[in-house]
């Protein structure tokens, strides 16, 4: 019976052999290849681990049947191989740590990525705003968050940017048919952001050539223009402005040398009186020209901060020396209080005794009989100096108070033209305190007067 059950144990033995965990062990780690891959690899490997505890069982049960045929035939040595199982279980062990530490470094690698594309796209100074293809929100940067508010994710773009022609574009530039996309790969909108103050923006809206990882189909770059249109708005204000300014006294020195050349040729009284009308006018002229040569100068070195340290009690005496005989025949009172420990200020000597004879002599204009104009410094914690000039004039609407330091805004253009004004004084104020990265603010009450505060750099 040995002999006829031996061709039997030898194709059982070569079967179980082939079956052992080894076997396994070593076809799963060929199905790997590079033991690297996503985290399903790595639960295949644990169904093996089960799988091969399965076969174990089976194997051993199998293993109990051989020994009682090999008792039963008579023979004394075990038909079954000893099997161990042991290596093949540390292999699938050490094959499941390596597959897990490889992915492990993949994914950081991917979030590395990732978080490094966001620092770029939050490094942008224009907002920016994913869509995908169904036109829901899928990616924003910090400028687009800053401008309008936090957008939720997988939200569709009309919550956070409610312009019809917007939204019309970006449907036009995902827009398909048969697949295909039909519309234009990019677009450009001009919108008004509503708010306080409103903001003229260009939205650049572009496709993709495909979808990106994370969905995005569509780019919106929120260009701001808000600046660029108020300085053309600006311009031709001042051009026409600047015209009509020095067309009046133009015209008035024209109107006198005529009549000088005519009728009044001979007439010595009305020489002296036009003449001296004629002198008024070529010095408003100067001045005006004056004032814009200064403005232009200061508009074109605004960007460069000064760095020296200004004596502001020194400046502030000599402005009111200056002014004292112009304060005496209008009896105004020039007061001045200096705090003792009063610091320097960062800054330009001339242009802040331009500062404060502007807003000075403005008081002293504006001033009525009588009064007092007190210019008063102090420390502002121990990085500003803070001075102040206040007058107990007629005051100002609030109405006007946003656009006084506008060119050539008046709040009465005829009083303005009457005591000498240009139109020009605060808008030169507010130049040079914005090149000296200080900061104006401005209190009128009608009717008891106005108080013009300039906050400096402490030296």
């Amino acid at each position: 019976m040995a002999d006829q059950l031996l061709p039997f144990r030898r194709y059982l033995s070569a079967n179980i052999v082939a079956l052992t965990p080894s076997g396994v062990a070593l076809g799963v780690l060929h199905w790997t290849g590079e033991l690297a891959g996503p985290p399903a690899l790595v639960a295949f490997l644990g169904i093996a681990a089960v799988t091969v505890v399965l076969v174990q069982r089976y194997l051993l049960s199998l293993g109990r049947f051989a020994r009682f045929v090999g008792e039963l035939s008579g023979e004394r040595e075990p038909v079954m191989p000893r099997l161990s199982f042991a290596p093949a279980t540390e292999e699938l062990a050490t094959a499941a740590a390596m597959l897990a530490t490889g992915w492990r470094r993949q994914r950081a690698s991917i979030d590395n990525l990732a978080a490094s594309a966001q620092a770029i796209v939050d490094g942008l100074p224009d907002p920016l705003i994913a869509v995908d293809r169904q036109r829901r929100i899928v990616r924003t940067n910090r400028a687009a968050v800053a401008l309008l508010g936090t957008m939720v994710p997988d939200r569709d773009l009309s919550t956070a940017l409610r312009h019809p022609e917007l939204l019309a574009a970006i449907d036009s530039l995902l827009a398909t048919a048969d697949g295909n996309f039909t519309g234009p790969d990019q677009l450009a909108v001009r919108l008004v952001l509503s708010g306080a103050p409103e903001l003229e923006v260009v939205a650049h809206a572009r496709r993709l050539p495909r979808a990106a990882a994370d969905g995005s189909l569509a780019l919106i770059v929120l260009h701001d223009t808000t600046a660029l249109r108020r300085a053309e708005r600006m311009r031709a204000d001042f051009v026409a402005n600047a015209s009509h300014e020095l067309k009046t006294p133009i015209a008035g020195i024209m109107g006198f040398i005529e009549t000088l050349r005519g009728p009044a040729r001979e007439d010595a009284g009305a020489r002296e009186r036009f003449l001296g009308i004629m002198a008024e006018q070529a010095d408003r002229m100067r001045r005006l020209v004056d004032d814009l040569l200064m403005l232009s100068r200061i508009e074109q070195h605004e960007h460069a901060r000064p760095a020296a340290a200004v004596d502001v009690t020194r400046v502030l005496g000599g402005v009111r020396d200056l002014l004292q005989l112009k304060a005496a025949s209008r009896k105004v009172t020039i007061e001045l209080a200096l705090d003792p420990s009063l610091p320097s200020a960062i800054g330009d000597y001339d242009e802040l005794t331009i500062v404060f004879q502007n807003l000075i002599d403005n008081a002293i204009k504006y001033s009525k009989s009588g009064t007092t104009v007190r210019a008063a410094a102090r420390p502002l914690g121990i990085d500003y100096v803070e001075v102040s000039i206040a007058d107990e004039g007629d005051g100002i609407p609030a109405a006007h108070l946003p656009r006084l330091t506008e060119r050539f805004y008046r709040v009465d253009n005829a009083r303005s033209r009457q005591l000498g004004g240009t139109g020009l004084g605060l808008a030169i104020v507010k130049h040079v305190v914005n090149r000296h990265r200080g900061r104006l603010e401005i209190q009128s009450t009608p009717g008891k007067g106005s108080v013009f505060t300039v906050t400096l750099p402490a030296a």
